[in-house]
């Protein structure tokens, strides 16, 4: 059987922690800022964990994570 590929637009996105939970990074947060608070630039530097019902939706994309 051949290996499989990883989708490489979603192993940039996401990463799989070791309890198989998937992390990302806030979108939003790369240009046109000035308009946006600082509360709000603030709160995308942070990472977030992907909802449970999309996370078997990313692991089809990431066959080895």
């Amino acid at each position: 059987m051949p290996k499989l590929k990883t989708n490489k637009a979603a192993a940039k996105r996401f990463k799989v922690t070791a309890n198989g939970k998937v992390k990302k990074n806030s979108p939003f947060a790369s240009h046109i800022l000035t308009k946006k608070s600082s509360k709000r630039k603030r709160h995308l530097r942070n990472s977030q964990m992907l909802a449970d019902v999309d996370i078997p939706k990313v692991k089809q994309l990431l066959p080895y994570a």
